[in-house]
């Protein structure tokens, strides 16, 4: 328990977030390597069949995201109270959840997938080899969504080099086997889903692995403590406090690209090129917000109100850093970045004219991303759920307003209008945190 009672310096901030902007590169390589492995096959149908599934079923994990979010808060208040005991629990916990529902999707995975095509139809032919892929993945459910809690765990107790390497092994190893199983045995789509499947769960042992040191004490299996009524009613409310503010964070992103494609094939494709810089900006300030999720977390268990306050502003000073580098380098390399990525001149042309939006964005997600860290260490659930009510409903009505005379400029603004939302309601919130944890001291 020594780190939880350490000072809060910049050293320690950059010790903790580094090591997750660098295992957050590898997400986007990966996807990357699913499709330049299948690409090689020359055929359009298993291209659009990984990404069909890949995008399915990362729709069905993301659900279970609260786990990573919630166990991170819960756990690093545990840690910061010296509670060792429920430290222990927490893990098994979020084993338990994942598990459940893990099994619960591969149960269910026929009506998923029948619902997903009838959502999203596609070809008979990509349909068909889309369903072979996702029916071999969906296998290893159980150990996606562990790893979404054991990464959890391990973020909250400043084990974040431990969630490097494990993010390092399964991206790698599943890189490794794409090649070795397409380009090597021709497996085709079901090579790419047999290497995710078993660089899943690996990962799952790996991590086991790196939490060995919990199963050296009995509390991990203190049955009174994992099943104590309090404690599982206290996870599942935060649990779902979270997951609703997900949902609609994930409906504002789905509108947003649903009402630009009002503006024709050129502009909704220029959107989707330029969502890529915020999905950027938002991997690299993770680690920011990780970092405030942890410090806060255990300042928030030690009743250290002036710890919560110094984690809190020193990790959004390092996320103001890197928001304002990206601003920066999305001003110059912007242009070079959608030619790289696009090859059309009409959506070239089209993705220069809405830059500036990505430019301001950085800055303007800054508050959001931080708050978002800060109020999940301390676990203030219910507010990150009714600012984002509000900050979702501010989305609504600005659409409502602005794209009738602005077009798609209004869409951007609307978008940045509930960034800004988000980032206002929560600071209204943040005195009534810093109060609560004075009246824990």
């Amino acid at each position: 328990m020594e780190q939880a009672s350490q000072a809060i310096t910049h050293r320690r901030v950059l010790k903790i977030a580094i090591p997750i902007m660098l295992a957050n590169v590898t997400v986007p390589l990966l996807g990357a390597v699913d499709t330049g492995v299948v690409g090689q096959m020359a055929e359009a149908a298993p291209i659009a069949a990984v990404g069909v599934g890949a995008i399915v079923l990362s729709a069905i994990y993301w659900i279970f995201g609260f786990l990573r979010m919630g166990t991170t808060g819960l756990t690093s208040q545990a840690h910061g109270a010296r509670n060792r005991a429920e430290v222990a629990a927490l893990f098994t916990r979020a084993l338990m959840v994942a598990w459940a529902g893990g099994l619960a999707l591969i149960v269910l995975q026929v009506p998923m997938f029948a619902g997903a095509f009838w959502v999203s139809p596609a070809s008979s032919e990509v349909e068909g080899l889309a369903r072979d892929y996702m029916q071999i993945r969906i296998w290893s459910a159980p150990a996606a969504i562990s790893i979404y809690g054991i990464t959890g765990w391990l973020i909250a107790q400043e084990r974040t080099r431990a969630v490097m390497g494990l993010q390092f092994w399964i991206n790698g190893l599943n890189v490794v086997l794409d090649i070795w199983f397409v380009l090597g045995l021709g497996w085709g789509v079901e090579g790419v889903a047999t290497a995710t499947f078993l660089a899943e769960w690996s990962g799952l042992a790996l991590g086991l692995y790196l939490c060995r040191d919990v199963f050296r004490l009995p509390d991990w299996r203190d049955w009174a403590r994992v099943f104590d009524a309090a404690r599982l009613k206290r996870m599942a409310v935060v649990n779902t406090d979270i997951l609703i503010r997900s949902l609609l964070l994930q409906a504002i992103f789905v509108s947003f690209l649903l009402l630009g494609g009002r503006f024709g094939d050129v502009t909704l494709a220029a959107n989707q090129v330029l969502l890529q810089f915020l999905h950027i900006t938002g991997y690299a300030m993770d680690g920011f917000a990780f970092a405030a999720e942890t410090l806060v977390g255990q300042a928030f268990g030690a009743g250290a109100a002036a710890r919560l306050r110094r984690g809190a502003v020193l990790t959004s000073l390092w996320g103001g850093v890197v928001a304002l580098g990206f601003a920066l380098a999305f001003w110059v390399l912007g242009p070079w970045v959608i030619d790289v990525m696009a090859k059309s001149p009409q959506v070239q042309a089209e993705a220069r004219t809405y830059l500036p939006w990505m430019v301001a964005a950085p800055p303007m997600i800054l508050a959001l991303v931080m708050f978002d860290g800060i109020f999940i260490g301390a676990t203030r659930s219910a507010d990150m759920r009714n600012m984002m009510i509000v900050a979702a409903a501010i989305y609504a009505l600005a659409v409502w307003w602005l794209i009738g005379p602005m077009g798609n400029h209004g869409l951007w603004l609307a978008l940045h209008i509930s960034f800004l939302a988000r980032g206002l309601t929560l600071g209204l919130r943040y005195p009534a945190l810093e109060r609560a944890v004075a009246a824990r001291a």
